[in-house]
């Protein structure tokens, strides 16, 4: 037995260093009443919800639960080990998983990419027990571009999102070739154990033949997955990713006002203008990362490639 207080205390001590429980109960979210919000950088990455939102049955008894709640924010920044120490929580608050999504991204892509995954559902790849899971094809498809293949459903617990990640993220502009293979497994028929949390790997894999190719494809481009140095790589593409829309509006709308600005009220002006303003809600949870992220988005909008230090308004 937690108290809600304390199971976002404990939640945030498996996640790491600079991730907080709000200092005041809100608003609840997914029919909770009320939630203390799990942040990082004064940003909710997560949150734990309580009490009832209304006097249904339904409602009741979900009042007599409390919820955890995790963002993909959350799992891409904690500190290494948190999936380790989650599930062993987990055993100790005796908890039940109601949702727990696994991943595998393919940052340079892979060959043959939605087409080949598509062709694998085609030939069966994603079969179960003889029987072929409905699929859904959304985005471009004509011209390559924001595509996603869906098969299975969230109603039967079991749904696999390969999709163009680096459209969503980077925007279509970019031409990333980052892919992501996203299954998302519900607690609606079946039981999800704590297990998945130490051996993703083994769990990706066992969800059918096509996830198994996948899990062997990335093995092979890219060595024995280790979850240290893919966790890094995926926050810090993360990053740059906010960094590169956040530049790229900034060149497609207030690049005039910009340039306007600076003939007329010159360098001391623009400074004036600029000096103390916080950074861009979106990159706020990202602070530590934003330099980095900048100095190699910069390479892409300045043809001499310097990153110049950064100024410390």
């Amino acid at each position: 037995v937690c108290s809600s207080d304390l199971l976002a205390r404990q939640v945030v001590e498996v996640l790491g260093d600079g991730y907080n429980v709000s200092g005041e109960v809100l608003k609840g979210h997914d029919f909770y009443s009320r939630r203390w919000s799990i942040t990082l950088n004064d940003c909710e990455v997560g949150w734990v919800g309580f009490g009832a939102s209304s006097d249904s049955p339904r409602q009741q008894k979900q009042a007599q639960t409390i919820h955890a709640n995790l963002y993909g924010t959350a799992c891409t920044f904690a500190r290494a080990g948190w999936r380790e120490a989650m599930a062993n929580k987990i055993d100790e608050w005796d908890a039940k998983i109601t949702r727990c999504d696994l991943a595998l991204d393919f940052f340079d892509g892979y060959a043959g990419g939605l087409d080949h995954a598509k062709a694998t559902y085609i030939d069966g790849a994603f079969d179960v027990n003889g029987k072929r899971p409905d699929c859904n094809m959304v985005g471009d498809w004509i011209n390559n571009k924001a595509r996603s293949l869906y098969v299975g459903s969230r109603e039967a617990g079991k749904q696999t999102n390969i999709y163009q990640k680096g459209d969503q993220l980077f925007g279509v502009e970019a031409r990333s070739p980052w892919i992501r293979w996203e299954l998302r497994y519900g607690s609606k028929l079946r039981v999800l154990p704590s297990q998945m949390l130490r051996d993703p790997d083994g769990f990706f894999a066992g969800a059918g033949d096509a996830h198994r190719e996948a899990l062997d494809r990335l093995s092979s481009d890219e060595g024995q997955p280790e979850v240290l140095p893919t966790q890094k790589k995926l926050a810090a593409l993360t990053v740059e990713a906010e960094v590169f829309r956040n530049v790229t509006w900034l060149e497609r709308v207030a690049a005039p006002s910009l340039a306007a600005a600076w003939r007329y009220l010159g360098d001391d002006g623009i400074l004036a203008l600029v000096t103390g303003r916080s950074l861009p809600r979106r990159l706020q949870r990202y602070a530590a990362q934003v330099p980095d992220a900048f100095c190699k988005v910069a390479q892409r909008f300045v043809s001499h490639g310097v990153c110049p230090s950064p100024v410390m308004a």
